[in-house]
């Protein structure tokens, strides 16, 4: 016999699928059952890291303000949205864990490379790196990016701006011209954006049970659902 509370958490489960579009699975159990969608702040810190690097990839301020976003790319880009992954396996959500695991990696690697391992690549050779190393990332991001097409429509745009980010920013690199360059900050900037929205949308929609910032869901649960 249903008891008033399991009435009251099945009418909530209901109005938070209405309301956000990212129902649980019934058959969550065990930890992930406690775990809140790690998605919002694993994009939250993706969003404020890429933000502030892309103003300095445009030319909005100076290179020589670098280390302030390598403090942001080790902690909240890199630590934080590698744990924000790590739930995203608990919760059974492939597509979140991946991308954020592997954005959170990327943060990591990124203040690993202007700290430590670039420095030791001869200078003739450092823009090739580079490419190289961007040009990786934006293969990552492209398939991403088509995978989105089953998530929602807020986080097919954050990738729909993030793999030309990575592709000019390493075009750049690879023909020495500023100006691919910077035109690969302003698709960061793009980026860094819309996933401040999609955080947001997370947040509030989460909140306030109720759709205050549209996300254009596409699946019915924020899990993995078997066929």
């Amino acid at each position: 016999m249903a008891t008033q509370a399991d009435v009251r958490n099945r009418r909530f489960a209901t109005d938070a699928t209405r309301a956000t579009g990212r129902g649980t699975k019934p058959e969550e159990a065990g930890p992930a059952r406690f775990i809140a969608d790690p998605a919002a702040v694993g994009l939250a810190g993706f969003a404020l890291t890429t933000m502030m690097l892309s103003v300095i990839n445009v030319g909005i301020v100076s290179q020589k303000a670098m280390p302030v976003v390598l403090g942001l790319a080790l902690a909240y880009g890199g630590a934080m949205q590698l744990l924000a992954g790590m739930w995203a396996f608990i919760k059974n959500d492939t597509f979140a864990a991946v991308a954020l695991s592997s954005y959170g990696a990327f943060w990591i690697s990124f203040y690993l490379l202007e700290k430590i391992f670039l420095p030791q690549i001869p200078a003739a050779t450092q823009a090739a790196a580079l490419a190289l190393y961007l040009f990786s990332w934006c293969v990552f991001s492209f398939y991403m990016w088509l995978g989105s097409f089953r998530v929602s429509a807020a986080v097919q745009f954050v990738f729909l701006t993030l793999w030309p980010t990575y592709f000019f920013l390493g075009l750049g690199k690879a023909i020495g011209s500023t100006t691919v360059f910077e035109i690969g900050g302003g698709f960061g900037m793009a980026t860094a954006l819309a996933a401040w929205y999609v955080s947001a949308g997370l947040v509030m929609n989460r909140t306030f049970r109720r759709d205050i910032l549209p996300m254009g869901e596409l699946r019915s649960a924020q899990q993995d659902v078997a066929a």
